[in-house]
């Protein structure tokens, strides 16, 4: 029993500083994609697979973009860009972080209700012109724009 209550403490502690130096940086690593497509590999993809493709773009776009002339790396924190961590700038991510959250559910829902409809090879060029802003994202604006 002793072993239970000391293996749940240090998963809650654990959890707790993960949460606290996550509430504290503009956007994880989570929020970025993982893979970059070909035409090909695209016309190979059903329908399905490639709403998710574009949907996981858009999450991408959305959370990076306005944060793009302080940043375009993941775990930024405020500190290391010289703002302070006091209460009313990690109240002011933390509202943005809510809202930018409820606003991608509403976006995953326009996407899943709306984007069917669209041709295949529309939403494989959408795709494709999402993953070239992203990489000028990631390149930053010290790279060849």
């Amino acid at each position: 029993m002793k072993l239970l209550h000391t293996i749940f403490l240090t998963c809650f502690i654990i959890n707790l500083s993960y949460t606290q130096t996550n509430k504290n940086v503009f956007f994880d690593q989570k929020a970025m994609i993982g893979k970059f497509h070909t035409i090909d590999e695209l016309e190979n993809l059903k329908k399905g697979e490639l709403i998710r493709l574009y949907t996981a773009r858009v999450n991408e776009i959305v959370t990076i973009l306005p944060f793009l002339a302080l940043t375009n790396e993941p775990n930024v924190k405020l500190s290391d860009i010289g703002i302070k961590e006091n209460s009313d700038h990690l109240k002011t991510l933390n509202k943005h972080r809510e809202s930018t959250l409820k606003t991608f559910e509403n976006t995953k829902v326009l996407i899943s209700d709306f984007i069917p409809y669209a041709d295949t090879e529309k939403i494989i060029w959408t795709i494709l012109y999402y993953e070239e802003v992203i990489k000028k994202i990631r390149i930053g604006a010290n790279g060849n724009f």
